[in-house]
């Protein structure tokens, strides 16, 4: 039997690790990966490097007047203080706060990454620890995909079974003739996983694909989005200009009657509502080819030809995630929904439709799938939630009132935030917004491993092992691997992993032995395992023993027998496999949606013209568009300091990408530093100069660490560039509530001053009290 007992789990990948005298020293990727990631090389200099958190601490404003030091909160030096300190804190303030707010005045809906284990998964832990405390306000569904998360329910599914559930990339390899991937395919964002990222196949997929005669089309204002193939067709529109593409492919499908009207007749409901949209009869509008060119930039002959295609070929139909991260985002996802039934190859080998293949090495694994041990939380006793992107607005607007798919809500009074395995200051949107209402609650406590911007406007901070550090178990639902990840190195300095942080607090608080239930860590680790084996056999995966797991080291799954066709039985038989809609079928008309009453979001897939007019007004005033992208050098903001994301660094800066147009009539040369500027904040940027991008559209990727000039003034220049300092806080539309960062417009001007020093990686001033 073949052992691995050097290996370490990543969200973007598993790795062999080498250690002398304590120190990682060497990080390799393991033999079964096609195409590995390099993140990982970026743990080699990082886990012990000056940006690690080695002892709690707290904002000395805090320890000196509590919660009515709240402005202090990204100004002022910490102290370091002990576990006995913090820990006293920190219970006695859950302790205040539960006995004169109640439980809904915490907000412990803390998002984010944090390891791919899952025994050491922060929310899970913070989570557990909460809902023993007697509940909390939680957050619901993703920065990522909030928009679609709640539309889909509507029209053909949950978005998170819909994915696990799409054709496998080897029935595309031997079907596919043409794959229209609008926003692109990028093999950046298939680096990473929920859980773990063990075999990277975008590459390998797309090859075969090529190999085997598939035509490409890249309809996305960049190029490079669809960097892993060759010889794509690259179809440049507009930024947020997608609904009105698809609503006129759609169009021509109907005015030339391409549609397979049999299958719109057998597997949807409310066709003749949206084509008497499409042909104009509600708002006088017909959306012809014409109508979309005067909003994309893309010709209407090339509309007219692309539909003709699509039905003519094989064709699956493929949309990003970062579609519906816009105004007005669930109706890209919609359209796509409704093109795609239109065209009737839904359930088809090779043909029909996709929601994001490449994101997060999910949809297509050609793995069996298997959810995995998962550490139990509990039940919340408080059932309030917020849209998840609405953390700003609930944190200034205490008792307001808003909007959320059907329902009219409430924000709750939170006065503690508790953020564990996550960063709020990479993935919220305006983030000078966001600096005011962090300054709102009367504590912040923040779980970190290093000195990112939320530990730095945290009140308290707790140091916290990372996955070297510690034993646990990484898997992921698609990925056909679970590994035992032991430990490598030894904690630094004073760090100590989330369960036994919880179970400390527990216990001051009086409920230790309910949060531990007489378990240490390695003892979870085999509880979860074996509650995961009966699961495991149910999906066809027969575990051995826990021990026999831990002495191998790592199981792989055995492939399905047949490759997935998505939604095959739907197609086969709409009444005895229907979807989860209100009316088993696909909904290209939702009466549920249209009862809402929402102008911005009616019953079928549609063009807001206010939003659209609204968008050219700020055009006139900000010229070019910015699209902030996923990173490819890091996870979100994970490992920003480490050597990888800082190698592709420009001046120290993120790098912005911009057209040689652009740049000339700004004075902008490759390699130089500019300020790019909107009416919500400023921030540095690298220029590079490239063909691959749209005239009048610019493009970062989030992550880069927030690194204000001087944080005790009021929207501070960004010495380093996190393009959410200039992205918009609102949300998507009333249905969704989702992050809207892709619709946001700035100006950039040349930087003539003295750069100022980057500093995000630096640790905070420390004093002595």
């Amino acid at each position: 039997m073949t052992t691995h007992h050097n290996l370490a789990v990543m969200h973007w990948g598993t790795y062999r690790v080498s250690t002398t005298e304590g120190s990682l020293t060497g990080v390799e990727p393991v033999e079964w990966d096609r195409n590995p990631s390099a993140i990982g090389q970026s743990l080699v200099g990082a886990v012990d490097g000056p940006s690690r958190i080695r002892r709690p601490a707290v904002r000395l404003g805090y320890l000196k007047n509590g919660r009515d030091s709240r402005q202090g909160r990204g100004k002022e030096p910490f102290v370091e203080v002990s576990w006995e300190t913090a820990l006293a804190l920190v219970a006695d303030e859950l302790t205040r706060v539960k006995q004169t707010h109640g439980n809904q005045a915490f907000y412990a809906g803390s998002y984010g990454w944090s390891s791919a284990g899952r025994f050491h998964h922060a929310q899970s832990q913070l989570h557990r620890f909460f809902n023993q405390l007697g509940g909390y306000t939680d957050s619901t569904n993703t920065y990522s995909l909030a928009a679609a998360e709640r539309l889909l329910p509507h029209i053909i599914g949950e978005l998170d079974v819909l994915q696990k559930q799409h054709t496998h990339w080897s029935s595309l390899a031997e079907h596919c003739e043409m794959f229209v991937a609008f926003g692109g395919l990028p093999l950046r964002n298939s680096q990473v996983n929920g859980g773990a990222a063990n075999d990277h196949s975008l590459k390998h997929w797309l090859g075969e694909m090529q190999r085997n005669g598939t035509h490409f089309i890249n309809v996305s204002p960049v190029k490079n989005d669809l960097s892993g193939v060759t010889n794509a067709e690259w179809l440049s529109l507009k930024p947020g200009s997608d609904t009105a593409l698809l609503l006129a492919l759609s169009y021509v499908l109907i005015d030339e009657s391409l549609y397979d009207a049999r299958f719109v007749a057998s597997h949807t409901v409310g066709f003749a509502e949206y084509r008497d949209y499409l042909l104009g009869h509600k708002d006088g509008k017909a959306k012809t080819p014409e109508w979309a060119a005067a909003i994309t930039g893309v010709e209407a002959l090339a509309i007219r030809e692309l539909a003709r295609k699509m039905v003519t070929k094989r064709t699956m139909i493929n949309i990003a995630w970062s579609l519906q991260r816009a105004f007005q985002g669930e109706q890209t996802f919609w359209a796509t929904v409704a093109l795609a039934a239109m065209i009737g190859q839904i359930g088809t080998p090779g043909g029909g439709l996709g929601f994001a293949y490449a994101s997060t090495n999910l949809a297509g694994s050609v793995r069996r799938t298997f959810s995995g041990p998962r550490f139990p939380a509990g039940a919340n006793a408080i059932k309030e939630i917020i849209p998840v992107a609405r953390l700003s607005d609930m944190l200034l607007n205490p008792g307001g009132h808003y909007q959320f798919d059907g329902k009219d809500c409430t924000y709750p009074d939170i006065r503690v935030v508790y953020w564990a395995g996550g960063n709020a200051f990479h993935h919220h949107q305006d983030l000078n917004r966001l600096v005011e209402a962090w300054r709102q609650p009367d504590t912040v406590v923040v779980h970190e491993q290093y000195w990112t911007a939320q530990a730095k406007f945290a009140d308290i901070v707790f140091p916290v092992t990372t996955s070297l550090e510690r034993n646990d178990i990484g898997s992921s639902s698609n990925d056909g691997f679970i590994i035992a990840m032991r430990q490598h190195i030894a904690a630094q300095g004073e760090a100590r992993d989330d369960y036994a942080i919880f179970h400390a607090l527990a216990e001051k608080m009086g409920f230790g032995e309910s949060f531990s239930e007489g378990r240490d860590a390695d003892a979870w680790l085999r509880f979860i395992y074996d509650g995961s084996r009966p699961r495991a056999l149910a999906d066809g995966i027969d575990l051995p023993e826990f021990d026999d797991f831990w002495a191998q080291g790592m199981l792989e799954y055995a492939r399905p027998d047949e490759p997935q066709i998505f939604l095959k039985a739907f197609r086969d038989n709409p009444e005895l496999a229907p979807l989860p809609t209100p009316s088993g079928k696909i909904e290209l008309f939702s009466q549920t949606v249209a009862d809402f009453g929402y102008e911005e979001c009616p019953g079928h897939p549609f063009w807001y013209e206010p939003e659209a007019e609204a968008q050219h007004e700020i055009a006139a005033r900000w010229p070019l568009h910015l699209l902030s992208s996923q990173p490819r050098t890091r996870l979100h903001s994970q490992y920003d300091h480490g050597s990888v994301s800082r190698k592709t660094k420009i001046q120290g800066r993120e790098p912005l990408w911009i057209h040689p147009v652009d740049a000339a009539t700004r004075g902008i040369s490759e390699g130089s530093v500019v300020k790019v500027f909107n009416q919500r904040g400023a921030i540095l940027a690298g220029v590079h100069l490239s063909e691959d991008i749209r005239p009048g559209v610019v493009q970062m990727s989030t992550g880069a660490w927030y690194d204000p000039q001087d944080p005790r003034l009021t929207a501070s220049l960004d010495k380093h560039g996190n393009p959410n300092v200039l992205t918009e806080d609102r949300g998507s539309s009333r249905l969704g509530q989702g992050c809207s960062a892709q619709s946001c417009w700035v100006d950039i001007i040349a930087w003539n001053e003295p750069l100022p020093e980057v500093t995000a990686f630096n640790p905070p001033e420390f004093v002595v009290v």
